[in-house]
C-alpha cells in the first residue's frame, strides 16, 4: 500500500516550491548573524542577500533541527493514518538526522500501528537532494515505503559529491584547513577540491589554481567516476554563482552529453560554512 509521506530537512537545499511539487514536507535548520538575535530559518532570508551579507563579513552560526521539531511535524502525518520515511541530512554533519530518530522512536510508542522508518543520506545539499529525488521517483511509479527507503539505502554510496569553494576563509573558519594555508591559497590563487566519504563527512581531496581548473577537475571526477556519463541524473548546487553553475553543466554536456537535472543554491545552513561561490556536482558513480 502507497499510504505513506516521505519527510525530509531543509538541508536537501531542494526549494520549497519543488518540495511541494513532490509532496514532501520537511522540517528547516536555522541560522542566526553574529551579533544578531533573530534566527532564520534555511529558507527565510532571500539567499543573494544572505550571501551579500557574508560577503560583507557577516558571520552565520547555524542550528540543527531538533526533536520537537520533528514530533511537531510528524504527529499530524500520522493522526492522518499514513506512515512516514523521513530521509535526512548526513549525520556525520549535523545533528538533525540523529534528532529525527528521536522523534520517530517517541511516536513510534505513541502510534505502534504506524511504520514509521528514517534513512541517513549520508548526503548534504544537493547530493542528499538527488537521493531524495530518486526515492520520490520510486513513489510516484508505485513503490512502497520499504522500496523507497532501499533506493536510498542502496545508492548513498554510489552518490558523488565533488565541490569547490571560491574563498578559503570559510573553510579555515570551520576548522578544515589552518589560517596558514588559507591565506597562502587565497594569495596564490589555489581553488580546493572536496568530496564527501561513505562517513558523510568533508574531506579535501586536492588543489587546483584558479577557478576555471576547479571546475574542469570536478568534470573529470564525473567522467572518471561517473556510472551512466550521457543519461544519469545530476544536479549542481551553487552558493550565489549560478553562472559557473551554467558553465560547469555546459562543460558536462559538451564532453559527455549528459544534463543536469536540477541547478539549486547552496542553501545558508549549509553556505554558511563553504560560503559564496559554493559550487558542488552531484552524480551516481562506481563509488563516492
Amino acid at each position: 500500500m502507497n499510504d505513506f509521506v516521505i519527510y525530509t530537512d531543509s538541508a536537501c537545499d531542494i526549494p520549497p516550491e519543488l518540495l511541494k511539487e513532490w509532496g514532501v514536507p520537511y522540517s528547516w535548520l536555522t541560522y542566526v548573524f553574529d551579533g544578531d538575535a533573530r534566527q532564520y530559518s534555511n529558507y527565510e532570508l532571500p539567499f543573494p542577500e544572505f550571501y551579500d551579507k557574508m560577503r560583507k563579513g557577516s558571520v552565520a552560526r547555524t542550528s540543527a533541527v531538533n526533536a520537537d521539531a520533528f514530533l511537531q511535524g510528524f504527529e499530524p502525518i500520522l493522526q492522518d493514518g499514513k506512515d512516514i520515511l523521513y530521509i535526512g541530512f548526513s549525520s556525520g554533519l549535523s545533528g538533525t538526522y540523529h534528532a529525527g530518530c528521536i522523534a520517530a522512536q517517541e511516536l513510534r510508542e505513541k502510534y505502534p500501528e504506524r511504520d514509521i522508518r528514517c534513512v541517513d543520506t549520508l548526503g548534504a545539499s544537493g547530493g542528499f537532494g538527488l537521493l531524495l529525488y530518486m526515492a520520490v521517483q520510486k513513489k510516484r511509479e508505485g513503490g512502497t515505503i520499504v522500496e523507497c527507503e532501499k533506493v536510498v539505502l542502496d545508492n548513498r554510496f554510489h552518490l558523488c559529491h565533488w565541490f569547490t569553494v571560491d574563498d578559503l576563509v570559510y573553510l579555515k573558519r570551520g576548522g578544515r584547513i589552518s589560517a596558514a594555508t588559507a591565506f597562502v591559497g587565497n594569495t596564490l590563487g589555489f581553488k580546493p577540491v572536496l568530496h564527501m566519504d561513505d562517513a558523510g563527512h568533508l574531506i579535501n581531496m586536492f588543489k587546483v589554481r584558479g577557478r576555471k581548473a576547479s571546475l574542469n577537475a570536478m568534470a573529470d571526477k564525473y567522467g572518471e567516476l561517473a556510472l551512466d556519463k550521457a543519461g544519469g541524473t545530476v544536479f549542481i548546487s551553487h552558493g550565489d554563482c549560478r553562472a559557473d553553475a551554467d558553465t560547469l553543466a555546459a562543460i558536462l554536456k559538451e564532453r559527455y552529453g549528459a544534463s543536469v537535472k536540477e541547478i539549486v543554491v547552496v542553501g545558508p545552513v549549509i553556505g554558511a560554512h563553504s560560503g559564496p561561490g559554493t559550487l558542488a556536482l552531484f552524480f551516481l558513480g562506481e563509488h563516492r
